[in-house]
């Protein structure tokens, strides 16, 4: 996209963020539940097809520029993003990068405008961080497989019109080398969904199981048509998610310095305002500290991935440190506001909850530090 119509529509996600989701945050949180006019309002302007090409009816943005979105966006409740977050990226990006051309034809149009809704199953009650050690079996029977197991914690599972969805298709291959990657209607028969999730934070963003039993989807169904290659698929795919998911915590970051700021020159305490104070100033410029390192990595990780530059350690340090700093952000943007900052009523709060989770999907911060380390050490053998 070029600059200036990238810069019309930057603009616009700004005001649309101030003027239509800051207010709209309470009665999400309230119903759990993001109102359909606000869901149409985001099909009508492109979202769901932020990352998806133009030529597939998408806007084609590259990932620094998509990044800038998903921090307007991120000004406001998480859960606003989240409803766009695995369309816009983890699932619908296996099929962008490795789908066949069928299967882009098919579904990618249908990402772009909303009409469909994706979602991506990876992790397994017993598979979570340890992905490579899932469980879910698909056993070839003539030209189709039969597909069984559990998926966990499935981000939009209940608003999903179709899993990217990793199963085991060789037993006897060991690890990784055995999964492959399927596109699976939500409506297949044999296809459930559990109770949704009751969650510490993120009230309107929809989790729950995925139940299998005896899926049966054609041989086609395998993004790429070629057995084998989902775990590689997957592992494209989140390197991509974390950039995205550093771009959600800059948003957070700029709407948690920007409330403690404010709060902190309005609240007088012995006769002046607490923003006076060199302690609170200390928060103030940790945080600052904090925000601005982010958006400097996030920068740089982001134009060396539209490169073809970045590798998977670099994401995982963006993801790490993003996750990580937005995080220390919310705590001190919750100790700024003293004890107004642990009541509901301020929007601090509702934050600190739900950046939580940012540490953990995706990719926990521990397994991003075992994969910089790793990635160092063989860098130096």
């Amino acid at each position: 996209m070029d600059a200036e119509t990238f810069g019309l529509l930057e603009e616009q996600v700004r005001r649309w963020v101030a003027e239509r989701l800051i207010p709209a945050e309470d009665a999400v949180e309230a119903a759990d539940e993001i109102p359909p006019e606000i869901v149409a309002e985001m099909k009508a302007m492109g979202l769901f097809g932020l990352s998806i090409p133009e030529h597939h009816g998408g806007l084609g943005l590259c990932m620094a520029e998509e990044a800038a979105i998903v921090r307007q966006l991120c000004r406001a409740s998480i859960v606003f993003r989240s409803l766009i977050g695995t369309t816009v990226g983890i699932g619908s990006q296996g099929i962008a990068m490795d789908g066949t051309p069928e299967q882009q034809a098919y579904w990618l149009p249908r990402f772009a405008s909303g009409e469909a809704i994706a979602s991506f199953a990876l992790t397994e009650p017993e598979a979570g961080s340890d992905a490579a050690s899932l469980r879910t079996t698909a056993v070839l029977a003539g030209d189709h497989y039969r597909i069984n197991g559990t998926k966990r914690y499935i981000t939009n599972a209940p608003r999903a019109t179709v899993f990217t969805l990793m199963a085991r298709t060789d037993p006897a291959a060991k690890g990784a080398a055995g999964i492959s990657a399927f596109i699976v209607p939500a409506d297949t028969p044999g296809l459930s969904l559990g109770q949704p999730d009751r969650k510490m934070g993120q009230r309107g963003a929809k989790t729950c199981d995925v139940i299998l039993e005896d899926v049966r989807v054609p041989a086609s169904a395998i993004i790429g048509g070629v057995p084998g290659q989902g775990f590689r698929t997957a592992m494209k795919v989140l390197d991509r998610g974390r950039i995205h998911i550093a771009a959600v915590a800059l948003g957070m970051a700029d709407r948690l310095t920007t409330m403690s700021l404010a709060y902190a020159k309005e609240r007088r305490q012995f006769g002046q305002a607490i923003a006076d104070f060199q302690l609170v100033q200390a928060m103030l410029a940790d945080m600052e500290v904090d925000r601005l390192t982010t958006e400097a990595l996030l920068e740089r990780t982001a134009r060396r991935f539209d490169a073809g530059l970045a590798t998977a350690r670099e994401c995982s340090v963006l993801k790490l440190h993003a996750s990580e700093a937005v995080g220390r952000i919310a705590d001190n943007a919750v100790q700024v506001h003293g004890g107004a900052g642990y009541m509901a009523e301020y929007k601090v709060e509702r934050f600190y909850r739900d950046v939580r989770l940012l540490r953990i999907y995706e990719g926990t911060s521990q397994i991003q530090q075992t994969i910089i380390a790793k990635s160092m050490i063989r860098e130096n053998n």
